[in-house]
């Protein structure tokens, strides 16, 4: 199916109703996940339960731990609720930059207090205020992330000098356990910053990937905005060749000695220049406006009849057949003009692949069908394909290399298609050919 040399009937966009400015925007500033600091607090509540429901009793079984469990107590009640009030105005400020800090110092005020009670310093879980930090750094402004680091250095200076010491029951093995929860502290530290981190690479990973998608699209937008302009300006410098064509074949009809079977010639001459000049008056009026305007719910069956007949009056020495499955002709759909000039190209470009590969008298076949993603069209041709990496360029924009045309129509098809809410796909044909296969969503009646 060979591309479309011509943007001649392909509508007018204007930036604030194109494609992509209705269905796709830039992504905001990031924003930091609650859910994610909440995991991260539950697992600092879990590791304070473990050292103080487990390490302490069996290392130092005379240490109190009552203010370590209250510490591990209310830093779980806290956690229940900032889960409690999210969704709700006082939950999205939690999910700014300050709410992070804010979570953050509570997290690090609630490991300081639990320190104190637990050995301070020599506690081997003073590495576990690490993680804060690093996390911190990742997601907050400079100067907040320096200030949590600040407070954490203080945090740990005074722990040096204020806290409750700890005796452990084995004085020969304290070093061989302070060694084990040293490293046990570190490993716990080391994962948490990995798996927060990593997390939030992958998200910026896909904000990067819809900002690329967003700006392709905004690319596309220009691309076509251009196309209404100049779509603007030939139609109104071709209305005087045409009026002047229309003028030759009227004289021409009137001479006597012109040959009879002349006449039938002639009559379809005046009908397709009457066609161009609706045409352009048709893109002088959509140009700068908005695609869809005029556009409504009708009925599938009379959109396509309506679109195909006018195919058939344009092409004449083309043929065409239309098949719409009875369940498929009373569906509501939302059309306007672009969509039709969409399955315009798209038949075009069918029955111009039939006459590439030498079979002019193959129809090209269109059927409509119901599906489970809607409304489903299919144009069949008998024509050599589309390379695949010719389709991929003209999903961004026409193709600048291809001398006989740029691709502009089949551009057009995937723009106005993908507005409207639906997908257009290329297949092959089985014996031959290609399928041009697109979907649209139906709509209900009023």
């Amino acid at each position: 199916m060979p591309l479309p040399d011509s943007p001649a009937h392909s509508p007018a966009h204007s930036p604030a109703h194109s494609p992509a400015a209705s269905t796709t925007s830039l992504p905001r500033r990031a924003t930091v996940d609650p859910l994610r600091l909440s995991q991260l607090r539950w697992l600092s509540v879990a590791t304070m339960a473990g050292v103080s429901g487990i390490a302490f009793p069996l290392l130092a079984p005379e240490h109190a731990v009552e203010p370590l469990l209250a510490v591990v107590l209310v830093l779980a009640a806290v956690n229940l609720a900032l889960l409690a009030v999210g969704g709700t105005p006082r939950g999205d400020l939690l999910a700014g930059r300050g709410g992070a800090f804010v979570q953050l110092l509570v997290d690090l005020c609630a490991w300081g207090v639990f320190l104190y009670f637990g050995g301070g310093v020599t506690n081997p879980a003073t590495v576990l205020l690490l993680p804060l930090v690093a996390v911190g750094a990742a997601i907050l402004p400079a100067r907040l992330a320096w200030m949590l680091a600040a407070l954490a250095v203080a945090e740990y200076s005074l722990l040096w000098h204020f806290h409750l010491p700890v005796n452990l029951a084995d004085d020969v093995a304290a070093m061989r356990w302070h060694l084990a929860g040293m490293w046990l502290g570190f490993a716990v530290s080391a994962l948490t910053v990995v798996w927060f981190v990593s997390r939030l690479n992958a998200e910026i990973a896909h904000r990067d990937h819809a900002l690329a998608r967003a700006r392709e699209a905004q690319a596309r937008d220009a691309y076509v905005v251009g196309l209404g302009k100049l779509a603007a300006g030939a139609a109104h410098r071709l209305g005087t060749p045409l009026a002047t064509l229309r003028i030759l074949v009227d004289e021409l009809a009137r001479r006597t000695d012109m040959p009879i079977d002349c006449g039938e010639d002639l009559a379809l001459m005046r009908e397709q220049v009457e066609h161009c000049k609706a045409i352009l008056g048709g893109l002088s009026r959509e140009a700068g406006q908005q695609r869809a305007e005029g556009g409504g719910v009708v009925a599938a069956g009379d959109w396509l009849d309506a679109v195909v007949e006018r195919w058939r009056s344009l092409r004449p020495h083309a043929r065409a057949t239309l098949t719409i499955a009875a369940d498929a002709r009373a569906a509501a759909i939302v059309a306007d003009a672009s969509l039709g000039e969409a399955v315009h190209n798209l038949i075009d470009n069918a029955a111009n692949a039939c006459i590439a590969a030498g079979r002019e008298d193959t129809p090209v076949e269109i059927t409509a069908m119901l599906a489970a993603e809607g409304l489903v069209v299919e144009v069949a041709d008998r024509g050599a394909g589309i390379p695949p990496q010719v389709l991929e360029v003209v999903r961004s924009g026409p193709l600048q290399e291809r001398p006989a045309g740029m691709g502009v129509g089949l551009f057009l098809a995937y723009a106005a298609i993908e507005h409207h809410g639906g997908a257009l796909a290329f297949r092959p044909r089985a014996g031959g050919g290609t399928i041009a296969r697109f979907s649209l969503a139906l709509q209900d009646k009023r």
